[in-house]
């Protein structure tokens, strides 16, 4: 395949620069689109700016060297950078028999002249019969041309969405997490494939407004939203929200008083008898000390 496509610089502030992946599947969709009407393959009229190809192929033309030899990407991955795309209203999607038709959404906005024509110095490959009638227009013609394009464009609203202003790995030293240096980078990266770059970022921002400025507390957040399958910054947003509903009602809610225990158990049934049991009466005639004195005394001269 010959001819060229348009890339506008402002790619270098889009969060899609720095996902390598992401970035060159829309680039590889660019490329193979179709750039004009009518392309058919496998019995599918393709129009401008379409593309049909299934994911396990995708991953094959993603294929990259490492080291002494090829890295494919796996299909997850391909399929969550495709996600990204559309969830950046990038690309569209539609399932075929024959595989997966893509369609960039702004084709015309990224590769598209004022008129809709290309020059002779376009693609290479088209007949003389599908060029444009203007043959003879001179360089500075076309030089003018791309000029007004260019200031076209520039007053236009961007065509690749705008970023994010930083990404987890430059969040994590300029917040004072650390260094990034050993299995942080790697870990950093699983999470990222494991949720998305957005969810890490937000992970990280609840640990910086909560003072943990550290990783493990991090990849705690990411454990609980994984096993709670949350896929969203919105539904992380929500889950946190939640939290503090409830730590506030904890925090609000009086202590509970805790008084002296007292133990209390069960007594005998002899000492309730004895307690029951009414005192002997007094005895009601007068005391004789004097007689009582001499009785004890005959009582011990009996004994000696």
């Amino acid at each position: 395949m010959k001819g060229w496509i348009k890339l506008h610089r402002k790619i270098l502030d889009n969060e899609l620069w720095h996902d390598v992946t992401t970035f060159r599947l829309f680039t590889l969709l660019l490329l193979q689109a179709a750039h004009q009407e009518g392309v058919k393959i496998k019995g599918i009229e393709l129009k401008r700016g379409q593309y049909l190809r299934s994911y396990s192929k995708l991953a094959e033309d993603l294929e990259s060297k490492e080291g002494r030899g090829y890295k494919k990407a796996s299909k997850s991955t391909i399929l969550r950078s495709v996600k990204k795309l559309i969830d950046e209203g990038m690309v569209t999607v539609s399932e075929t028999k024959h595989g997966t038709l893509f369609t960039v959404t702004k084709y015309q906005e990224y590769q598209g002249f004022d008129d809709y024509t290309e020059t002779k110095h376009g693609t290479d490959n088209e007949p003389l019969t599908e060029r444009t009638q203007n043959e003879d227009r001179t360089n500075p013609e076309q030089e003018q041309e791309l000029k007004n394009l260019r200031i076209k464009e520039c007053e236009e609203e961007v065509v690749v969405p705008a970023a994010e202003e930083v990404n987890p790995f430059k969040f994590f030293e300029q917040e004072g997490f650390g260094v990034l240096g050993g299995y942080i980078p790697q870990k950093i990266n699983d999470w990222c494939d494991d949720l998305s770059e957005a969810l890490v970022l937000e992970a990280m921002k609840i640990s910086v407004e909560n003072g943990k400025k550290f990783w493990g507390y991090v990849e705690s957040i990411l454990k609980q939203w994984s096993n709670k399958g949350i896929q969203t910054v919105e539904q992380a947003q929500a889950e946190q929200q939640k939290f503090r509903e409830e730590q506030s009602k904890r925090q609000a809610r009086p202590p509970e008083r805790r008084g002296k225990i007292i133990r209390s158990e069960k007594l005998p049934g002899w000492y309730e008898e004895h307690e029951n049991k009414a005192p002997p009466p007094h005895p009601t005639e007068p005391y004789d000390f004097d007689a009582k004195k001499a009785e004890l005394e005959a009582k011990l001269r009996k004994y000696k």
